[in-house]
């Protein structure tokens, strides 16, 4: 048996065990690399897992592309969440519409109107929540566990890819044809909103372009930052 495949099964039993001990269970999907591998994945092995994205409403063009490709490709359905008008509306009146480029404070605060308070609305009701993050994509998330207890939302987190490497990502979407963001053609390797991400040059860290103007360690949302209470690996 491949490494690959060996990573595809265990995958495929953490979803398997997601769903079977902590229904209902939904899947964040940030139309990411790793994600389009979740979500394909998900499609062929556990289509009851619920699945959302974050319109942040500053997405590329490429980004809606490729939602508009995973409602055709794929049969499980993608729910859309927005951030409440009100609240950024509240903030550009505070900070201006570009203000999260004068402070990691302002940043942090876009972040929490776009991302984490639509996160929240998302997560309602469920139990636990799986995400496609990988422990080499950025020093902040080298402590991740598989499994773990997300003590600030009060839900089991799964990170059933987070010993995958990029070139497995890769791999397996091009074994499997699976659509992807547009940009990654263009050493867009991590996309976020349009106005935070930038292409990166050969060498630097694939995390580099989102946030450039930030110190590394404080290169997160807020969405998977917390207290976390990991359990034993599947």
């Amino acid at each position: 048996m491949s490494s690959l495949q060996q990573k595809i099964d265990q995958t495929v039993a953490v979803l398997q065990q997601a769903a079977r001990e902590y229904f209902p269970v939904v899947f964040a999907n940030s139309l990411g690399a790793e994600d389009m591998v979740l979500t394909d994945l998900i499609a062929k092995h556990q289509p009851d897992i619920g699945m959302f994205s974050l319109d942040t409403g500053r997405l590329p063009q490429e980004t809606y592309d490729l939602m508009q490709k995973v409602r055709e490709h794929y049969s499980v359905p993608l729910r859309v969440y927005f951030p409440a008008s009100e609240l950024v509306e509240d903030y550009v009146k505070k900070h201006g519409v570009n203000g999260f480029y004068d402070s990691v404070d302002n940043r942090k605060a876009c972040c929490h109107v776009r991302k984490v308070e639509p996160l929240q609305r998302a997560l309602a009701g469920k139990k636990a929540w799986i995400t496609g993050l990988r422990r080499e994509q950025a020093v902040t998330r080298g402590s991740l566990e598989v499994s773990s207890l997300d003590v600030d939302h009060g839900l089991q987190k799964f990170n059933p890819l987070l010993d995958w490497t990029n070139a497995e990502v890769w791999e397996y979407i091009k074994a499997n044809d699976v659509p992807y963001n547009a940009l990654h053609d263009q050493f867009y390797p991590s996309i976020g909103c349009a106005p935070c991400t930038r292409a990166i040059t050969p060498g630097e860290d694939i995390r580099a372009g989102r946030w450039w103007w930030e110190d590394p360690q404080n290169k997160e949302c807020g969405l998977h930052v917390g207290k976390i209470m990991p359990l034993k690996r599947v």
